[in-house]
Formats: structure tokens, sequence, C-alpha cells
């Protein structure tokens, strides 16, 4: 077990390279066994836990992987022989869902074991079972496994989403683009990287038209194939990154973002106060004087992320006045609040609504990463405490941020990786 020490009080300052969007490439490595022929070079892979779970998933039901420097990948699925992917691997997250999309589309069946991922709330699969029925297939639960048979084929349709889900757009995208005929899906999620699987099956010569709109339209082909294809920039890893900046006063710049993306956070920032130039594909970050508290909402894009809701909120806490964060998508997201209150944070939760009020400083202590996001914000919150902090259950955050230490520490902080049972708590 390890945890991060970080000396706070530290101003973040330089540059930092975004890695490509973990929430597109989960989805995207599934997608690339879809191949009929030829293989897939992926490439701007972040250097995550979860897409090492997803490699050995894909090697444990048959595909070749076959790693190209730092952050690309080639997959050929033509070692596939299953349609059943039940192995530990698959049980550790929430995106190993996309498997079947992937494999009912390939082989009109899929068997895979009910996922895992971070405690954020209830995360039902309905919609990604209402679009797999819709498209002619028969769905069970057994044992913690659910099958999908499709034994006359699938069919396109017309599916309603209920609810906008990201994770049934794609999955629903995935069964359908070999399916006969027309899917068209309403209410679609919009979010880019939902446009980046997409994008990415198209390349495979997938017929795919609406993507980033509320309704996707996907016409069947018989046959896909292999591509070359780049991950989109990370959305949300790019967020966190300017919260941070903004929150200890510095001065970063993000290279390698599509500023579009992040619209929402940046309006948010500015409207506390923090100053944002953008460039083609950079974002700079500096903030000289406190920021002052704002009203937030979550949404699905293009509204305020529910995945930036956390690292948000320390910034918030050490803010002028009084901040509302209504959280309209995930009902236990403030779990990270009680470890933000060991820190001197003032901030109450009443159901779906945290009221914070601004606080002076924060001060270190030792916390815990409760989910992906909620590692985040504690990182934040060390960064601009007073004293030392230690974040314990770091794997939350190793699922989500490349090498989230060495990217700070070029940027000037104080911040290490130490073995739970080290004794000495300072910073080189």
């Amino acid at each position: 077990m390890e945890k991060l020490l970080i000396e706070g009080g530290k101003r973040l300052f330089g540059n930092v390279v975004i890695s490509g969007a973990k929430n597109a490439a989960v989805a995207i490595l599934p997608a690339a066994i879809l191949s009929d022929e030829g293989i897939c070079k992926i490439d701007n892979l972040p250097q995550i836990e979860d897409i090492y779970c997803l490699e050995k998933m894909l090697a444990e039901i048959g595909a070749s992987i076959k790693k190209e420097g730092k952050d690309c990948i080639i997959i050929d699925p033509s070692g596939i022989k299953s349609h059943i992917a039940t192995g530990e691997e698959v049980r550790k997250m929430r995106a190993s869902y996309y498997l079947i999309g992937a494999l009912l589309s390939k082989y009109g069946k899929a068997e895979v074991v009910f996922p895992g991922g971070c405690p954020i709330g209830v995360r039902p699969i309905d919609q990604h079972i209402k679009g797999f029925e819709a498209l002619g297939a028969k769905v069970l639960i057994e044992h913690g496994i659910i099958k999908v048979y499709a034994e006359e084929g699938l069919k396109g349709s017309s599916i309603y989403l209920d609810v906008v889900s990201v994770g049934a757009t794609i999955n629903i995208m995935l069964a359908a683009c070999k399916a006969k005929g027309t899917t068209i899906i309403e209410n679609a999620a919009k979010e880019p990287h939902v446009v980046d699987v997409a994008n990415f099956l198209n390349a495979m010569g997938a017929n795919i038209k609406g993507a980033g709109t509320d309704v996707i339209k996907v016409t069947g082909v018989e046959h896909l194939k292999g591509c070359e294809y780049s991950v989109v920039p990370d959305q949300i890893e790019a967020g966190t990154y300017m919260i941070a900046a903004a929150a200890t006063k510095g001065d970063v710049t993000l290279i390698n973002v599509i500023p579009k993306h992040l619209e929402s956070i940046t309006a948010k920032l500015i409207e506390m106060g923090v100053d944002i130039e953008e460039g083609e594909d950079t974002i700079r970050v500096s903030c000289k004087d406190k920021t002052h508290g704002v009203n937030v909402k979550t949404l699905p894009y293009p509204g305020f992320p529910t995945d930036l809701q956390q690292p948000l909120s320390v910034l918030l806490s050490i803010s002028e006045g009084r901040s509302i964060i209504t959280e309209n998508i995930w009902e236990a997201r403030f779990k990270h609040v009680d470890e933000l209150k060991r820190m001197g944070a003032n901030i109450k939760v009443e159901g779906k609504i945290a009221l914070i009020e601004g606080v002076e400083k924060l001060s270190g202590a030792d916390v815990v990463a409760t989910d992906l996001r909620a590692g985040a914000a504690m990182v934040i919150a060390g960064l601009v405490a007073e004293g030392y902090t230690t974040i314990s259950s770091i794997r939350h955050i190793d699922r989500g941020y490349e090498n989230i230490e060495d990217k700070l520490r070029g940027l000037g902080a104080e911040i290490k990786r130490i073995k739970t049972d080290e004794r000495e708590f300072e910073c080189d």
C-alpha cells in the first residue's frame, strides 16, 4: 500500500501536458475487438491503471496486445474465440461493461461479469439493457453475470434513453454498428468521449452520424476493419489542473487540450476571478487574488461535469463568501466532504446540495481518497493546505490520473509517493 505525501503552500508554475482521455480510451479499447480484419493502433492513451486493467481483460479473452512506445498499443483481435469475459479484471472497473456491446456486436452474444467501479452512487445498467433488447437481444442476469443473446441477429431500432447516459449511449453504438438496418438513439449523451468513440468506430468503417448531439443515427455495416487512431485529450484531467492552478494562486499553461471541451469550467473559473487565456490547443490559468464563491450545478455535457465537482469544492472552500453545489448526477458524490472537514473546510451537505462557507486556509491532515475524483480533490487540498497532508487509498487516483505526482512536481509542488509503513514525513 502506498500514500501520497504533500507539503502544501507551494504555488504552481509552468507547463503541463494533458494525457489522452480516460473516459474515451476505456471504450475505444473494447471497441477495437470489432475489427474483422487488421489491427487497431491506438495512441495518446493515458498511462493509468484502468488502461492496464483493460489490456489484461482483452488479453484474457484472446486478443493480442502489443505496446509501441509510451502511450500507444496495437490490438489484434483475431485470436478472440470466446464471447465470455468473466475474469477477475472485469470485476474491477465500471467500464468493463463496454465488452457487452462489443462482444454482442461481434458474436451476437456476450457473457460479462457485473462490473465494479467507484462507489459514487447507484449506477444501474437498465438503459444499456433497454438498448440491447430494442436491438433484438435477450438479457439475463444470473449469478452476477450479464448474459445477452441475439439468436436471430441484431436489428436496428429507435431507442429513447430515459436518462442521459454516457455508458448506455456508447454501448448501444457498439452493439448497433453491425446490426441490420438503422438504429436511432434519442436523448443521447453528448460528451466529448462519446464523439471520440463514434469517430474511432467510423475510422473502422462504421456509419455513425450525429455524435455530439442528442440524436445519434447508426446505420449497420457488415464488416469493420483495423485503423490507426489518436485518443482525444482528457477534459477532466485538464479541468483538474486548471482548478489546482487557481487554488494555489499559480500560473500554469496546459498543453494538448481542446478549449471548447472546457468551456463550462473555464466560465466558472472566470466567474470566480481567475484569469484564463486560450490558445489553439493550450489554456493558461493564472490567479493572483483570492477567488470568490459561486453556485455550481452539475449537468450532462455541455453543462458543468460531475467529475470536476469534487476538485472544485476545494477551491470553493477557500474562496470568499458562500458557495452552493448542486449535484444532479450521482447521489453519493459528497463522500469527500468529511475528508475536507478534517482539513478545516466549512461544508454542510443536505441531500444533493453542499453549502460551502469559505475559510481562510486549510490545514494538512491524514485523509482518504474515497473515489477517483475525490482523490484528485484531496491532492488539490493538500497542495493548498498549511503543513503536511497524507492521502491513502491512492489506487483510486492511479485509475484516472497519469503520473500525477511527477506532473505536479514539474510545476513546483512538493509531493511524493511513500509506503504506508514509512516513518519519515518530509518531502525531498
